[in-house]
């Protein structure tokens, strides 16, 4: 019996994959188990429209990803850390602070897990931050670190 998945199965495929299952697998797990529906015609047609819709709403996810990036690349905010010994950060400069500080200062809300810091920023002076955006787009975020 061919089956139309509605979920990842570890042994038998993906969502929104037609496998091949036996009538009895199909009768007792599958459909019981709402992993998966008969694939007719009517559900195969849905299927296809339900991927068209989804293939639609990542086109424009991506689209929002690449604009913010451009919008991202021509801004700055603005970071105030006390200072210490020798003219230094008292501390570092944390993704937390750069997500408070773009949402105070550009009203754009970053989750500060996508905010890709390598090494802590212990400076003073201006640095390229990036965020990660989408899967296939990064965008750069300028950071001026100042004094208190």
């Amino acid at each position: 019996m061919k089956v139309i998945l509605l979920q990842d199965v570890k042994s038998l495929g993906k969502k929104g994959q037609i496998v091949n299952v036996s009538d009895g697998y199909a009768r007792n797990y599958v459909l019981p188990k709402k992993v998966g529906v008969e694939a007719t015609d009517k559900n195969k047609n849905e299927l296809k429209l339900q991927k068209q819709h989804e293939d639609k709403i990542a086109a424009e996810k991506l689209q929002e990803a690449k604009d913010l990036a451009a919008k991202l690349d021509k801004m700055t905010i603005e970071v105030r850390m006390r200072a210490g010994e020798g003219d230094r950060v008292f501390g570092s400069v944390s993704s937390k602070e750069i997500a408070e500080a773009a949402k105070k200062q550009l009203n754009i809300e970053l989750d500060k897990k996508k905010i890709q810091v390598d090494e802590p920023i212990k400076g003073f002076g201006t640095y390229e931050v990036p965020i990660r955006l989408h899967t296939e787009v990064t965008g750069k975020l300028h950071v001026n670190v100042t004094k208190m």
